[in-house]
């Protein structure tokens, strides 16, 4: 579990297919190795990546690596990562830890695209075509993340669409701050969202 609040930004060093292992041993897996200043890191440690949760396999000097399974890459853009990708990084939160975002499962629900970037006193807006599923149980002033980072739903502005508005620290600190037209991003809707729209379901 991981509450949106992106603690660094990391860099993908390495993306390599099959992993190293022998032909028919996850041939179809894509493992990163990902750069990022932490300290104390430790081996099968669950740590989101642009949003994906996903699991450390191994440390290395600066850094760790991360399997990806063929299910994760056909739902994410992990797949399409090179070497000197910036990401935004969340280590799992401890019970202690305060919430500082939302509750984020770090299960990607799909990819958005920003269709719009403007600006709106010092901050910027961007409005994402997102999947039907999230674009149902978004909601103004509700949350969604994107990249990995928890962040608050502006407007509704069309069927399809999302508004979010990054205010300057979080451009500052994670990678939201250099998105453009054009560019995809990963989303996850709010989980009580999703959980509220399966009890519907099951009530009809």
């Amino acid at each position: 579990m991981f509450t949106g609040i992106v603690s660094a930004v990391g860099r993908v060093a390495k993306a390599t297919r099959d992993g190293g292992r022998g032909k028919g041993e996850g041939h179809d897996g894509l493992v990163l190795e990902i750069r990022a200043p932490y300290k104390g890191l430790k081996r099968g440690e669950s740590i989101a990546v642009n949003g994906a949760c996903l699991t450390i396999e191994r440390l290395v000097r600066g850094g760790f690596t991360v399997h990806v399974v063929e299910t994760t890459q056909g739902r994410t853009l992990l797949a399409e990562y090179a070497p000197g990708r910036q990401v935004n990084l969340e280590r799992a939160v401890r019970a202690a830890d305060r919430l500082g975002g939302h509750l984020v499962q770090g299960h990607v629900d799909g990819v958005a695209e920003v269709v719009r970037a403007g600006v709106q006193g010092d901050a910027r807006l961007y409005d994402l075509r997102v999947p039907s599923a999230v674009r149902e149980v978004s909601i103004p002033q509700g949350s969604i993340t994107v990249d990995g980072v928890s962040m608050t739903i502006n407007a509704l502005p069309g069927p399809e669409l999302v508004q979010i508005s990054v205010i300057p620290f979080t451009g500052k600190h994670t990678t939201l701050g250099q998105l453009a037209v054009g560019d995809r991003v990963h989303v996850e809707a709010d989980v009580l969202g999703k959980y509220v729209r399966q009890l519907c379901r099951s009530e009809r």
